[in-house]
């Protein structure tokens, strides 16, 4: 059988109806660098059942590392790093698994550069690999829109963030796109920063990563793609897979004559070539491992329309994968969404779709603080920061850390004595009082224990003790976090234009007990958030006298 034949073989059945000419078609090996040269070396081995891809096929390599793979035009090329072993990384941290192959180059006329011209296709491409130990017990470091706009921010990032997590015993971290703000010329500064933290760090394409002066979609992410590789790809770590999608759909360049930036827009949507792409990599995929989605755009959300475009078709991919977790940004708001049969899934239980806190809360807007950092609370009143992720095995846990503030902070606790209030009247209040833990008798019927369950869901439970009385339910209530509202209002001037409060979907309300008498009491709270983690909070609430004993 001749070598195109061979290869043939080795492709999904798409490639049967136009066999590949010795032209088009790549070969190359996947091996053991011993000597971490870069090289494969005569000495070194192959690594079998690789699976390496043009971003449409998947291949696997044989017994000694080999693979051919089709290549038509500009593509790239690129692995999926097998369980225990590492792909090398550059000097920012970011792994190399992958080739880009552009033999002219990318489009003239984009505003950041992209690719330089390749040439053509070389005669082998060799992915080199390293082993390195995975237990199946490891920690991973999630980022969602860090989205610095000024290189003052970019100092916002390294200062508030990067810093606290040096000396990280993370495997490995991951940002869920919006890496910055649409000026692409940071890329070399921000890396450099995320360098730092000594880890492998995966990236996640987001909307204000797109060349804006691209002429499509095909080539709205060649700036990102320069730094990066391939926009949507897969890793293993241990027992688990991680598959990185790219579901931002750039509707092209649609520049004015006073503004040379302009888009031509964006929504979401995975596209046909990619969804080819997840399902020849999915049929390598074991239904009985922890499959971890990543992506910018939200699946879905509740209460909001938009959604994915092609989302069903992702559903029927995923439906044998009962140990399944998605998770994205992009809102600037944290919400947890259990994806079921109501919506188009038909596995056998919902799966958890997570909408990650942002690192840069509401786009580094707000006052500073003592640090001279901007406080930035989340337009759901969530401190800015990020997450831990937690696996052992097939079993998971991601734990929200607010950027600054002490690890075991879960919540905001507040007595509010009018949470019906209309919006503006939040202007005229004392400088935190709703949080000053004073109210008088005659607000006593009134009032209501809120709280706000940073990184809270649906399946979140939370209730409340006042002293040491009987412990009772409280309400989960899609509404504005009345603290916020106030920060929101008073800071307004510190609050960049577009920034308004959303309602938080991680909002639970209580009646005080209308027999509260004058004098201190305690307020304690216990919660059990999406992963069935507890967490404790207090506030001391002082009743004053009533107005009518003066």
């Amino acid at each position: 059988m001749s070598r195109a034949g061979c290869f043939c073989l080795a492709l999904s059945l798409a490639c049967l109806s136009a066999a590949p000419s010795l032209a088009d078609a790549l070969g190359g090996k996947v091996f053991e660098d011993l000597n971490r040269n870069g090289r494969a070396d005569p000495a070194e081995p192959g690594v079998a059942g690789v699976r390496v891809s043009n971003g449409r096929e998947v291949t696997l390599t044989d017994q000694n590392g080999a693979y051919r793979l089709r290549v038509d035009g500009d593509s790239i090329i690129f692995i999926t790093k097998p369980s225990g072993y590492m792909t090398p990384v550059n000097g920012y941290q970011l792994p190399r698994f992958h080739y880009l192959h552009r033999p002219n180059g990318s489009p003239a006329g984009l505003r950041y550069p992209g690719i330089e011209p390749t040439g053509p296709l070389p005669e082998r491409i060799d992915f080199a690999l390293h082993r390195q130990a995975e237990p199946a017990n490891f920690e991973a470091i999630l980022f969602a829109d860090p989205q610095p706009q000024t290189e003052a921010e970019l100092d916002y990032i390294r200062d508030g963030v990067v810093s606290e997590l040096i000396g990280t015993k993370a495997a490995f971290g991951m940002t869920m796109g919006d890496i910055l703000f649409d000026d692409l010329s940071m890329f070399p500064r921000y890396n450099s920063i995320i360098a730092m933290l000594g880890i492998p760090w995966h990236n996640v394409p987001g909307n204000h990563e797109l060349n804006f002066l691209a002429p499509s979609d095909k080539y709205s992410l060649e700036t990102f793609s320069k730094w990066y590789g391939p926009p949507y790809y897969a890793f293993e770590y241990a027992n688990a897979v991680f598959v990185v999608l790219d579901n931002v759909r750039y509707k092209g360049a649609a520049p004015a004559p006073d503004n040379p930036r302009a888009s031509g827009g964006y929504d979401a949507a995975l596209g046909e070539a990619q969804l080819a792409w997840l399902k020849a990599e999915l049929e390598h995929v074991p239904t009985d491992r922890l499959l971890v989605l990543a992506m910018h755009i939200p699946l879905l959300t509740r209460g909001d329309p938009r959604s994915m475009e092609d989302r069903q078709a992702l559903f029927d991919l995923l439906k044998d994968y009962p140990n399944l977790y998605a998770m994205a940004g992009h809102t600037h708001t944290t919400q947890h969404v259990w994806i079921g049969e109501e919506d188009g899934y038909r596995g056998e239980e919902a799966f958890h779709h997570h909408v990650l806190t942002t690192v840069s809360g509401s786009w580094w807007s707000g006052p500073f603080d003592a640090q001279a950092l901007p406080i930035s609370v989340q337009r759901d009143g969530t401190p800015r920061g990020y997450h831990r992720m937690h696996v052992d095995g097939t079993d998971l846990q991601v734990t929200f850390k607010a950027a600054g503030r002490p690890a075991r902070r879960p919540s905001g606790i507040l007595a509010d004595a009018a949470p019906q209030r209309a919006r503006g009247g939040y202007r005229d209040f004392r400088p935190g009082e709703l949080y000053d833990g004073r109210i008088n008798q005659d607000q006593v019927a009134a009032a209501s224990v809120v709280v706000n369950l940073f990184d809270g869901g649906p399946r979140s439970k939370v209730r409340f003790q006042v002293d040491d009385g009987a412990w009772a339910d409280m309400r989960r209530v899609p509404t504005f976090d009345p603290s916020y509202l106030e920060w929101a209002e008073r800071h307004a001037a510190a609050i960049k234009p577009w920034v308004a409060p959303e309602p938080s979907t991680h909002l639970w309300i209580a009646d005080l007990p209308d027999d509260l008498r004058p004098g201190t009491h305690l307020v304690s709270v216990a919660a059990t958030d999406e992963f069935g983690s507890t967490h404790h909070g207090h506030k001391v609430l002082e009743v004053t006298g009533s107005s009518a004993d003066r």
